[in-house]
């Protein structure tokens, strides 16, 4: 059996919200997802945007709030932001932790779901790390806390995959991502003996080549100029590859092998080009079964 699953950036509650939902919706019916993994998603009524996807997909979704920003002394979440995992199987369990650099209106997480599959549970996690382009430290110091939550979770040879996903606002290049693929020692404090190394499979990156000439999702990009929602943030660079599907090491019966990885959620709606959201998906099908 393989776990097919979408990473998004959702792009909170921006207009026009009710067509992005539906966009997001049509085009994640027709992919037929097991899991959903979501940022920037933000309180919508009495739920979130993320619950209200999930009721169109129907699947369940478990939320964590990130950070909020304080407007007045007795609104706690007018600009609440957080993560979620939708699925349409039961989530066993779920986890979610602060990472490092937090700053007074910004906190990031990790939050984890045990998903049920037909050969185990498994641990899917989601993150959004920090945005800015200098921001590489912090993001650096928040990939060694993901590596070691993750690894919390169980990553002996005879323990089930794990799959992360997320928005990490980093290139493949930049050493945050490098680190996770294996190829870069990164030091979570100054002494020789915290220094750090893991891995994971870049599932884009078992399926397609990189460095790709060009632009556009048929050559990695998620945060594309292509994408008209993203002009508005143009300043923080635009065609970068920068949304990921992040698996544990294969194990030698075939887990964690990567079958399928492709930028998803690239449709437009209207006369006004919209898209489902600024970011485009990464849709990613990783065998969880021994064969």
């Amino acid at each position: 059996m393989n776990l097919r699953i979408v990473t998004l950036n959702f792009w909170g509650t921006e207009a026009p919200l009710e067509r992005r939902l539906e966009l997001a919706a049509r085009q994640l019916r027709a992919i037929d997802p097991d899991v959903v993994c979501m940022q920037e998603v933000k309180p919508l009524g009495d739920a979130t945007t993320a619950h209200a996807l999930a009721s169109r997909l129907g699947m369940t979704a478990c939320y964590a709030r990130a950070s909020a920003v304080l407007v007045g002394p007795r609104d706690a979440t007018a600009d609440e932001e957080g993560l979620a995992i939708l699925a349409k199987a039961p989530l066993v369990e779920r986890r979610s932790i602060a990472l490092p650099e937090a700053r007074p209106d910004d906190t990031r997480i990790l939050l984890s779901a045990r998903v049920a599959t037909a050969g185990g549970p498994i641990w899917v996690h989601t993150t959004h790390l920090h945005y800015r382009l200098d921001d590489g430290v912090a993001r650096e110091h928040q990939v060694v806390a993901i590596d070691a939550a993750i690894r919390a979770c169980g990553r002996d040879n005879t323990d089930p995959p794990q799959i992360l996903c997320g928005d990490f606002n980093a290139t493949p290049d930049s050493d945050e991502m490098r680190f996770l693929r294996g190829l870069t020692t990164l030091r979570s404090s100054p002494e020789p003996i915290a220094d750090k190394r893991t891995h994971f499979q870049d599932a884009w990156l078992r399926l397609h080549r990189e460095p790709f000439p060009g632009e556009g999702p048929a050559h990695g990009i998620t945060w594309s100029s292509e994408n008209r929602l993203t002009r508005p943030l143009r300043s923080l660079d635009l065609d970068r590859r920068i949304d990921y599907v992040l698996v544990t090491t294969r194990k030698k019966d075939g887990r964690g092998t990567v079958h399928a990885c492709n930028v998803v959620l690239t449709e437009r709606d209207g006369d006004d080009d919209i898209c489902a959201s600024d970011h485009y998906g990464v849709f990613a099908e990783v065998q969880v079964v021994a064969g």
